[in-house]
């Protein structure tokens, strides 16, 4: 069963975003800020991550760049959910994340783009990195 990472600080849209992953198949980390997903991608090694962008304690943008610099993880599929950002935001592909979805995202998107991530597996990251 393929592990998937959620990073998100509020706690009610990180249940229902667990519960619709759950419910599709996947076993689910959830950590709410930055810094303790890091951590628990160095630990658990988790297939893919989701993460949102505004977090205490470390947000979403210095998590993808931590991830992405680590040389264990660092080719981890990663995508964005998101109320922060605007369509064709440069700023995803020059965080080399694989995917960004925009808050309020439908389950069956979210799940498409989740499957896409595991089915690619780790790989290289460039700017051209895309869902």
């Amino acid at each position: 069963m393929a592990t998937l990472l959620i990073a998100e600080d509020d706690e009610d849209i990180a249940i229902v975003l667990a519960r619709v992953c759950k419910r599709a198949g996947l076993d689910v980390l959830r950590a709410p800020d930055g810094q303790a997903a890091f951590e628990m991608i160095v630990e658990k090694h988790p297939d893919a991550l989701l993460t949102d962008l505004g977090m205490p304690r470390m947000d979403g943008w210095e998590l993808i760049r931590k991830v992405r610099e680590h040389p264990e993880v660092g080719h981890m599929p990663v995508a964005i959910l998101t109320g922060q950002l605007a369509p064709g935001d440069p700023r995803a592909a020059e965080a080399e994340a694989c995917a960004v979805l925009l808050k309020p995202c439908p389950n069956d998107q979210l799940l498409a783009t989740i499957r896409a991530l595991l089915q690619n597996g780790p790989h290289e990251h460039d700017q051209r990195c895309e869902v």
